[in-house]
């Protein structure tokens, strides 16, 4: 019986990554996508099969995105008659050139971005009839808003999750304002922008102000329950994305707009992934003979899960952290390391053993046999999928050194929590708590310098859909294998991937 469950699970599980998969590919059928090179600029261009004269829409994504996340919105347009061009800006996705210029100061790193958006702009133009827009994603709402500002020919505007301080009552021409339901400051900004055309200054969402054939629309949308990612995936997001341009260009259609919502497929392929990977687990060799692990019950739990919680950031908060080219990413593998090894020596002081070298009958080569099946396992069922449908995954050289960098502070931490948060007596629901005040060690580190450590508060949702994936891996790879170095390592390993492939470089 129990064969049988597990076969009928790999079964479902490999049916929802072919249903999602087909999906995902139905949604890019009747158009023609093209892969260019724009200088060092990656830059894909999404378009009809059959050819006709066009608006051209250029699309750009946001800090520590690519153009991999904006594929709904090229999609969407590509689908209903426009032409429309993803890029990747410099330091981000597959593009290899740094991000130039100081990302606090308005003439920094803006002025390096508005450059690469002026020459994805001047290659586009000649792919449509003439008429252009332009549409960014939080950090490139400000950029495409500053850019629409210089050039008079930009005919519409759309920003999502936008903040941007150089909105005025007439500039940018025909602007939309797109936010998640659940960012509540920015639906604030989003209000406060499109205020400024209206008189009394008491604009309502989803209220159109102004005439989109004389330039003067402003509009600002509220996507219900989604926030600053979701928003680049639900339908109408895109709904309103198109619709604004169709008033804009003065485009009248006969039949029904043309949207796939990309987002619901692309979880249903995370869902798979992750439900095979409990399949995939039962093939893993035994490692140990017995399970290993610190086994501590509850009330000596305590002490090295909440000490490095607390004493990471305090003894990090005045210790220089910028040694590598990436934001934040140095500090986070300073936290990583600092917070494994205080736990190590907890571990070692309360058991008086060494943590990991007490694994009673473990075979070395089994060991690494299992450490890379699972890698080998995420790298497929996951980083491919992710970086094809989702956002940029892909290892490239010039990251190789960030990518070890992190994994030498991720090591330190996976391999000594799987090891806290083990054994045959450890406390019921160990793993998820220790995860839990994590993520609270670094919302401290962020409150006690926040100047410095701004983008954590971006990325946290992030490792928390990442603490949960690799979390149901961690436990089944355990039950098999009895060994907590098997899923600190693979793991390790994957979170190093991860940020070091997505976070952006910056020069110097």
């Amino acid at each position: 019986m129990r064969r049988i469950l597990s076969l009928l699970i790999g079964a479902c599980a490999c049916l929802a990554i072919g249903l999602s998969v087909f999906q995902l590919h139905q949604a890019v059928d009747g158009l023609v996508t093209r892969d260019v090179e724009i200088g060092t600029i990656p830059a894909r261009i999404f378009e009809a099969q059959v050819h006709t004269a066009a608006p051209v829409v250029v699309i750009a994504h946001g800090f520590a995105g690519s153009q991999q996340l904006m594929q709904s919105f090229a999609i969407a347009l590509a689908r209903n008659g426009y032409v429309a061009v993803t890029f990747d800006f410099a330091g981000h996705g597959r593009n290899p050139a740094p991000l130039t210029g100081s990302i606090t100061e308005e003439t920094g790193a803006t002025e390096s971005l508005l450059a690469e958006l002026e020459k994805v702009v001047a290659y586009a133009r000649p792919l449509g009839d003439g008429r252009l827009a332009v549409l960014g994603h939080s950090m490139a709402s400000d950029i495409v808003v500053r850019f629409a500002q210089k050039t008079p020919d930009i005919a519409a505007t759309i920003a999502v999750s936008m903040f941007s301080p150089v909105v005025t009552a007439a500039s940018p021409r025909n602007l939309l304002v797109i936010v998640g339901d659940w960012e509540g400051m920015l639906k604030d900004e989003a209000l406060r922008a499109v205020s400024l055309s209206t008189a009394p200054s008491n604009a309502e969402a989803s209220m159109l102000y102004g005439d989109p054939l004389k330039g003067t629309a402003r509009e600002a949308v509220f996507i219900s329950h989604t926030e600053h990612v979701s928003v680049l995936f639900a339908r109408e997001s895109l709904r309103a994305a198109v619709e604004w341009l169709d008033a804009c260009f003065a485009i009248k259609r006969s039949a029904p707009l043309q949207l796939d919502a990309r987002g619901p497929w692309i979880a249903l392929l995370i869902a798979g992934a992750v439900l095979l990977g409990w399949r995939a687990s039962t093939t893993l060799p035994k490692v140990a003979h017995e399970p290993s692990g610190a086994d501590l019950p509850w009330r000596q739990l305590w002490a090295p899960m909440l000490a490095p919680a607390i004493l990471t950031p305090l003894l990090l908060r005045f210790v220089p952290t910028h040694f590598l080219p990436v934001l934040v990413a140095d500090y986070l593998a300073v936290h990583f390391a600092v917070y494994g090894l205080i736990t190590f020596a907890l571990l070692a002081f309360m058991t008086r053993s060494v943590p990991l070298l007490t694994v009673q009958g473990r075979l070395p080569y089994r060991l690494l046999a299992s450490v890379l099946m699972v890698v080998a396992y995420e790298a497929l069922a996951l980083f491919w999928p992710l970086d094809h449908y989702f956002t940029n995954f892909a290892p490239s050289l010039h990251r190789a050194s960030i990518t070890l960098a992190m994994f030498i502070g991720t090591v330190c931490y996976f391999v000594s929590d799987e090891w806290l948060t083990r054994g045959t007596h450890s406390g019921r629901g160990a793993y998820a708590l220790s995860k839990f005040v994590f993520l609270v060690s670094l919302g401290m580190a962020t409150a006690l310098d926040f100047e410095r450590l701004f983008f954590l508060i971006i990325i946290i949702p992030v490792i928390v859909l990442f603490f949960l994936i690799f979390g149901l891996f961690s436990s089944w790879i355990y039950k098999r294998t009895g060994d907590p170095l098997v899923a600190g390592i693979a793991h390790a390993v994957a979170f190093a991937w991860a940020i070091g492939v997505t976070f952006p470089i910056l020069a110097g």
